[in-house]
């Protein structure tokens, strides 16, 4: 981690030579060359506070990459859920996620750390040296150091999330920063940075909505309504109060979204939701942002395994597909299971745009760039510039009717959230009457896994609910034994939290010991 943190200052320090060049060469080169950059002498003019926020948010995509052959990072919050498979199993990290038997030398883990730490370091160093900027006004500044706040909020929330008690590092750090190798903070401290960050970036003046994809007032409230949630249940179990402090917080998103449709709302189609001209609008309060001029759209490991569904004709690694029994767990009838039209598809064209052809299984629909790889009879772009999706308005009404639900049962306004999502989908509803509290708990968290699969989040659920949705009985098992379709392997107390790096732990001793169940 100490090594990610030192780095970071590099690409700070390029972003802010390329920002000097528009001064002139000579002067340039004269008074400030490139080699004798610091982060003293970087942080002087408005333009770089611009350029270092910019490189947090591009440190985002870090979790997006590579790690082997046939696999990237983000399939760490996949495998194991058991709603996927692989069609390749050429990549070992990658199978022993699916096996359930990954550890500290995982890839997947290693760079999910490397990645996360890397945008806290980002963001320390905005919310260090952006403030003493002179001059800059002060509006921007808010902003800018707002959407650090949130960015650093976002990468704690998912590295307590995925190993509990974890180094809280909140200022620069060098070779000799006192702190320079930090034990592990205990998991309510770090819950606290996250709730402070928040807090403080909702009073940033961030706009309601913004199309050019930076932080805004309806991504922190969501997300502090997701944090709330999460510290509602295990392993806080704060309960009542943070399921009310969540439901009220995706009030206020809701809120705002009825007075305000065209500007938040859910999707007509879900065609929409992985259409490349919509991305940062509507539906998509925030994602990580992707253009092929800087990186592509990452999710191509979804396609299946060499088979012409794009322009570049028989390909595709289909190291992540859908396991046949979560694609036909989908109520009958189901928009979201419809060939092409919801989150799947079972044919496709041949090389993107040619003739029509059977896939012989599903695969998921939900990342496909038509733009980019071809429709029927319309040839594609090649260049994949769809964004991922991180926060989607469907989720934000999920956690009000699961939040709502708990605080007073299922209520007219928690039900009309739920009956939203599954109007939607062209699915009939049972009356607001017919449901008890359980009842309709165990409905939303159905919807979770049907709306939100393959997109990082029914990983999570499954931790802070320690139940798992199993598609033959359709109902809930509880995490430890749940056996996954996937690998026929049953789930363990060591799974609830993922491994620290091995070699992380051998540069920093005070990181130990390693979490439970996992070899040191």
């Amino acid at each position: 981690m100490k090594l990610n943190i030192l780095k970071n200052f590099s690409k700070i320090f390029v972003s802010g030579a390329m920002l000097f060049s528009a001064v002139g060469c000579s002067d340039f080169l004269k008074e400030n060359a490139p080699s004798n950059l610091t982060p003293t002498s970087f942080y002087t003019i408005p333009d770089h506070a611009e350029a270092a926020i910019a490189a947090t948010y591009a440190d985002m995509r870090i979790i997006f990459d590579g790690a082997g052959i046939f696999s990237s990072t983000w399939q760490l919050l996949e495998a194991p859920t058991g709603t996927s498979t692989t069609e390749t199993a050429q990549n070992s990290d990658l199978n022993n996620l699916y096996g359930l038997v990954y550890d500290g030398n995982t890839q997947h883990v290693i760079n999910y750390w490397n990645g996360l730490y890397k945008v806290v370091a980002q963001a320390n160093q905005v919310l260090e040296k952006v403030p003493p900027i002179t001059p800059m006004d002060a509006a921007q500044k808010n902003k800018i150091l707002g959407e650090a706040k949130f960015l650093r909020a976002w990468a704690y929330f998912n590295i307590v999330r995925l190993w509990g008690d974890a180094p809280l590092v909140t200022k620069p750090q060098t070779a000799s920063s006192e702190d320079f190798f930090p034990g592990r903070a205990p998991q309510e401290e770090i819950y606290k940075l996250i709730v402070d960050d928040l807090t403080a970036a909702e009073g940033a003046g961030l706009a309601w909505m913004n199309s050019n994809g930076r932080v805004s007032t309806a991504a922190v409230k969501s997300l502090l309504a997701k944090v709330y949630l999460t510290m509602a249940g295990f392993p806080l179990n704060k309960g009542a109060a943070h399921y009310k402090l969540a439901a009220d917080k995706a009030n206020e998103v809701i809120t705002y979204a009825n007075a305000n449709p065209a500007s938040i709302n859910l999707f007509p189609t879900y065609y929409d939701v992985h259409k490349e001209s919509l991305k940062n609008t509507v539906e998509h309060i925030f994602m990580v942002q992707y253009n092929t001029v800087v990186a592509g759209n990452p999710m191509d490991n979804m396609y299946p395994n060499f088979k012409p569904v794009t322009y570049n004709g028989p390909s595709g690694t289909g190291s992540t597909v859908p396991t046949t029994q979560f694609y036909n767990s989908y109520e009958p009838g189901d928009l979201r299971a419809k060939n092409q039209e919801g989150y799947f598809y079972t044919s496709y064209y041949t090389n993107g745009n040619g003739a029509p052809f059977e896939l012989g299984a599903p695969y998921i629909f939900k990342h496909f760039n038509m733009t980019a790889n071809g429709t029927a009879g319309v040839a594609g772009t090649r260049n994949n510039n769809l964004n991922v999706p991180l926060i989607r308005y469907a989720e934000v009404l999920l956690i009000y009717a699961e939040a709502q639900n708990e605080v007073g049962g299922p209520s007219q306004s928690a039900y009309d959230a739920f009956k939203r999502i599954r109007d939607r989908a062209k699915l009939t509803t049972a009356d607001l009457g017919t449901f008890s509290k359980e009842s309709f708990r165990e409905a939303v968290w159905r919807e979770r896994w049907h709306e939100l699969c393959y997109e990082g989040i029914t990983w999570f659920d499954m931790v802070r609910l320690r139940k798992v949705y199993n598609e033959a009985t359709n109902g809930f098992d509880n995490f430890v034994g749940h056996v996954n379709p996937s690998s026929k392997q049953a789930l363990a107390n060591k799974h609830l939290l993922m491994p620290l790096g091995r070699q992380e732990m051998l540069n920093n001793p005070n990181l130990k010991p390693q979490n439970p169940g996992y070899p040191n």
